[in-house]
């Protein structure tokens, strides 16, 4: 499977850690791109963000208009409504992304997966799904898109999350971002829960405290 193009954005020379940062449905990898500099993170810690263009394919929910699309979404409601073999494809796209930034140099325990909205998903399912210790997961208005993979997760139950969501959230529910941080932090991933009082966006706060939490991840 060909690695996507990606949008590369690197906080300074020679690299401790990657941030492998999905977008969601519709955008592309240059969605993200403006946050890192808003991050503030210190000169002494030099990460590198990578920020893939997702697949282009038909949407069920919008008529089966092609766009850029981790998984096809074929209802509005939680059950059903992410394609499990498109979730299971772009996993293994990932998967192969963190792999090429184990080749670049970076250690496994210094990749962070991070995705927001379809995104993030895909972000979830790869941290309950793969045989790396990774550094973190990062998910944004998300959800989880195969519930039974957290039961069935053989990850490391130490993997730091952080899990951010509006509570005004048309899109992606609050209540189904709760409820998948319920069940995360019930299988024993330390969850760390915020709640901002936004739409299917990112915020300000939201940018501060994942800029705060990247700190801990990499132990600064």
């Amino acid at each position: 499977m060909a690695l996507p193009e990606c949008v590369e954005v690197t906080t300074g020379d020679e690299p401790v850690g990657s941030v492998v940062w999905l977008h969601g449905l519709g955008a592309d990898g240059h969605d993200f791109e403006p946050i890192v500099p808003e991050l503030r993170l210190p000169a002494e810690l030099p990460l590198r963000f990578v920020f893939p263009h997702a697949p282009v394919r038909p949407v069920t929910i919008n008529g089966g208009m092609a766009m850029r699309a981790w998984y096809d979404i074929v209802s509005l409601d939680a059950e059903g409504r992410a394609d499990a073999a498109g979730v299971r494809d772009s996993t293994a796209l990932l998967e192969d992304l963190i792999a090429r930034e184990i080749e670049r140099g970076i250690s496994e325990a210094n990749v962070v997966v991070a995705g927001f909205s379809m995104g993030g998903a895909i972000a979830v399912n790869t941290a309950l799904t793969t045989g790396r210790k990774l550094g973190g997961l990062m998910a944004l208005s998300t959800y989880l898109p195969i519930p039974d993979e957290v039961e069935r997760s053989t990850s490391h139950r130490d993997l730091p999350v952080f899990m951010g969501h509006g509570t005004f959230d048309p899109m992606v529910l609050h209540a189904w971002g709760k409820a998948s941080a319920e069940r995360l932090a019930g299988a024993g991933f330390p969850v760390e829960w915020h709640e901002y009082p936004m739409a299917h966006a990112v915020c300000p706060e939201e940018i501060r405290d994942i800029g705060q939490w990247l700190l801990t991840v990499y132990g600064r």
